[in-house]
């Protein structure tokens, strides 16, 4: 199953973004991954099963390719996430916090939860689309969640 790179573009480009953001922690890096990853769709012959299967390689290169982008030199010289999120603006200010405490997580835990959370994938689609086990998600999820638990707490014991 192959479908047009433009129906794609305008269903899962969101998606692919917190993706590779999520990853990168620079969204002018995410913007050229997301068009490098749609690029790539085009340029390979790959038949797909599904929409959803098109939507898990999509991640899971976009995924790939911001990996490839946080090791490159480049990355030692770029705008920081901080400068990000001053400019990006929340609905709750919990939000803002909620949002720097997930990206403050290592990063297999930080894609875990982004996926889970944001995206809704299942356990098992996490799994498919990382190339890694069930078990290995869930310890990675009820990691990233203690020390989420942990993160937040200390702001709230902060606060009072």
């Amino acid at each position: 199953m192959r479908q047009p790179v433009e129906e794609l573009i305008e269903k899962y480009k969101d998606t692919v973004f917190r993706a590779a953001l999520s990853v990168s922690r620079n969204p002018e890096d995410a913007e050229d991954v997301v068009q490098d990853t749609f690029i790539q769709y085009m340029n390979s012959p790959r038949q797909f099963e599904s929409e959803d299967h098109i939507k898990a390689w999509l991640i899971h290169v976009a995924i790939n390719k911001s990996r490839n982008v946080i090791n490159s030199f480049w990355n030692r010289k770029r705008v920081k996430f901080d400068d990000y999120l001053e400019n990006t603006n929340f609905r709750e200010p919990e939000d803002r916090r909620l949002v720097e405490a997930v990206f403050s997580l290592p990063e297999k835990q930080r894609i875990v939860i982004h996926l889970y959370y944001y995206e809704e994938y299942s356990v098992r689609e996490i799994a498919e689309t990382l190339h890694i086990s069930e078990g290995t998600v869930k310890s990675r999820l009820a990691r990233g969640r203690n020390e989420l638990r942990s993160i937040l707490k200390e702001e709230w014991d902060d606060d009072e």
